[in-house]
This record gives structure tokens, C-alpha cells and sequence, in this order.
């Protein structure tokens, strides 16, 4: 069987061939790895923090501005949204933020850009719709200065203030309580001026910051507010936590104000927590064991009421609170124990 000649020029042809495709590939990989390596320029907006034209100057050379703009964050802008025809994307589990507390979900309608958000005693023009009646909120263009003002105080404005300390500039986003099937408020972080972290205040600093929010505390505690009086000492407590053993003495005045705040919203268990905190740096503090033996009554656990509304008296006899709490005790007790005594009669009648 003879062997079919090779032509010579047939080899030549390949090896061009194969040395032209691997020259081509040398350098689509060179190319390839220059454009991994350049650094990216980012547009200048992007990494400044401040905002050039105000928002809030727009709308009123602009009549028709509000209208658009509210269009807009109600979600009837075609601009913003894009064509009618489209079919919108369903959110992404990207897109939802979940507060650590459980209070409420944020859901990112327009992300904002840099990674810069909101801290204490940054400045923040915000943008806001669907406030509830009475929530002491004003709706529109406005300013809020984190951690400062009376804004803080309702219930609304603590959630606003958490919302507003994870938006980035520029970020729209929709607020959903729990269980609430009102309207969304809606935000708009347009911009904010910079703030600092909590650790990056001075001890002094911090103690300044708690003992004014103590004064608040007290002045909202005795208006008949004990809810805002609690977010005041709970922001103080936060202020003071974060200080190096042995810590402020004022810890103590304030989880025992706490604790009284507490028990008037019903949280009996919580100001039971409270009392603990004060009585482990103090154990003969007077108000913190009358106040956790008035919650462990509420709680049912009436041994543990007893013994500490015993031990209020032991030290001040004369202590009327605690005479009348022990006496509520007592005959709670009793009608206890005669339940009980019923109860074993049908049992074993």
C-alpha cells in the first residue's frame, strides 16, 4: 500500500497558520488584561458628597416641579420608570433592608451612590410623603439633624432617624411597619453634611450628649409622655455604653428612669431588665427594687415582689408606695391561694 506524498507547501501553510492564531491570542490576552488592570474613573458626582443645584430651589422656580416630582415618587413618572408598555422588574431580596430591631423594611425604590451614610450631627435634606396624621412630621422638603431636635421624639421621627442613618446620598426608599397597612412613607436622602460615628466622640462628649438627653427625658416624663421619655434615655444609654470600664455613674440614673417609664407602657418585663441593670451597681438602690417588685407583681411572680417590697421597707418604713404595693400583693396572694385551694378541693373531693 503506497503512502500518499505530503506536499512541503501544505506544511508551510499550517505552521503560518498555527503561529498566526497563537499571535492572536497573545495579544487578545494582553489586551484583556490591560483593561482588568486600568483603573476605573468614576464621574465626580459619584464620589463627591454634596449636591450641587438644591432640589427644594427647583420646585419653587419651577411650579410644575412639585407635581412631576411627586408623580414621580408615587410612581406614575413615565421619565422615572420608563415606557408604560414595560413590565416593571420585581424586587430583588437585594433591594429590601430589613432594620436590625425589627421595626420596619425599607425597600430601595432609586439607589443612592458613594458608600457614605448619615451620622451623628450630619445635617440631612430629606424628602418625605405619606407621614400618618399626627405623627408630628412635616411632609415636603426638610431638614433633619441626626441625633439633635424634638423631631426625634415620636414615634415616626425614631424610625425616620434609623431609615435615614442607612441611605446612601441620592437613595429613594419606602418604609413599611409591621403589621401596618396604611400608606408607605416614602424618603428621599437628596444630601447631608458629614457626621461622626459614636466612638469617634470624646468620652466628654458623650457625657454632654447623655445628660441632655436625660433633661429631655425628664421634661417629656413629666408632660405625660413616658414614650419619648424612654427613646431619651434609651439614646442615652446607647451614648454611654460604648464608654470604657467602669463606665458613667449616670447609667444608674437613667436605666432606673427607664424602668419607670416602662412600667407606665406596660412593659413589665422590660422594667423588671432595668431594675437588674441598676441593682447590680447598686444593690440597696431604693426606687429600682420598689419599681421591679411592682413589675414581678404584674408578672405573677408575687414571692419575688414580696421580698423586694420588704426589703424597700426594711430601709424606709414610712415609704407609702411600697406599703400599698405590698398590700395589693398580699391580697393577690391570698386570692391565689384560695384559687388553688378550690381548685385541689374539686380535684380530690
Amino acid at each position: 500500500m503506497e503512502t500518499l506524498p505530503v506536499s512541503p507547501v501544505g506544511e508551510k501553510d499550517t505552521s503560518q497558520q498555527q503561529e498566526q492564531w497563537e499571535k492572536n491570542s497573545r495579544e487578545n490576552f494582553d489586551s484583556i488584561t490591560q483593561i482588568r488592570q486600568q483603573p476605573q474613573d468614576y464621574p465626580t458626582e459619584i464620589l463627591e458628597l454634596t449636591v450641587s443645584p438644591d432640589p427644594a430651589s427647583q420646585i419653587l422656580e419651577n411650579p410644575q416641579g412639585t407635581e412631576k416630582l411627586a408623580s414621580r415618587l408615587e410612581g406614575d413618572s413615565d421619565e422615572s420608570h420608563g415606557s408604560a408598555s414595560e413590565m416593571p422588574e420585581p424586587h430583588q431580596a437585594s433591594d429590601l433592608w430589613y432594620c436590625p430591631d425589627g421595626s420596619f423594611v425599607k425597600k430601595i425604590i432609586i439607589r443612592g451612590h458613594g458608600l457614605d451614610k448619615p451620622k451623628l450631627g450630619s445635617r440631612c435634606r430629606v424628602l418625605a410623603f405619606g407621614f400618618p396624621f399626627g405623627s408630628g412630621l412635616s411632609e415636603g422638603w426638610t431638614e433633619l439633624t441626626m441625633g439633635l431636635g424634638s423631631w426625634r421624639e415620636e414615634t415616626w421621627g425614631e424610625l425616620v432617624e434609623k431609615c435615614l442613618e442607612s441611605m446612601c446620598q441620592g437613595e429613594e426608599a419606602e418604609v413599611q411597619l409591621p403589621g401596618h397597612s396604611g400608606p408607605l412613607v416614602r424618603l428621599t436622602l437628596a444630601s447631608f453634611t458629614q457626621g461622626r460615628d459614636s466612638w469617634e466622640l470624646e468620652a466628654s462628649e458623650k457625657e454632654a450628649l447623655a445628660r441632655e438627653e436625660r433633661a429631655r427625658g425628664t421634661e417629656l416624663f413629666r408632660a405625660g409622655n413616658p414614650e419619648g421619655a424612654a427613646r431619651c434615655y434609651g439614646r442615652a444609654l446607647r451614648l454611654l455604653l460604648t464608654l470604657p470600664p467602669p463606665g458613667s455613674p449616670e447609667r444608674t440614673v437613667l436605666h432606673a428612669n427607664l424602668a419607670a417609664c416602662q412600667l407606665l407602657l406596660g412593659q413589665p418585663q422590660l422594667a423588671a431588665q432595668s431594675c437588674d441593670r441598676v441593682l447590680e451597681r447598686e444593690p440597696g438602690h431604693l426606687k429600682a427594687l420598689y419599681r421591679r417588685g411592682v413589675a414581678q407583681a404584674a408578672l405573677g411572680n408575687l414571692e419575688k415582689a414580696t421580698a423586694d417590697l420588704r426589703r424597700v421597707l426594711a430601709v424606709d418604713p414610712k415609704n407609702r408606695a411600697a406599703q400599698e404595693e405590698l398590700g395589693k400583693v398580699i391580697i393577690q396572694g391570698k386570692k391565689q391561694d384560695a384559687g388553688l385551694a378550690q381548685g385541689l378541693r374539686k380535684m380530690f373531693g
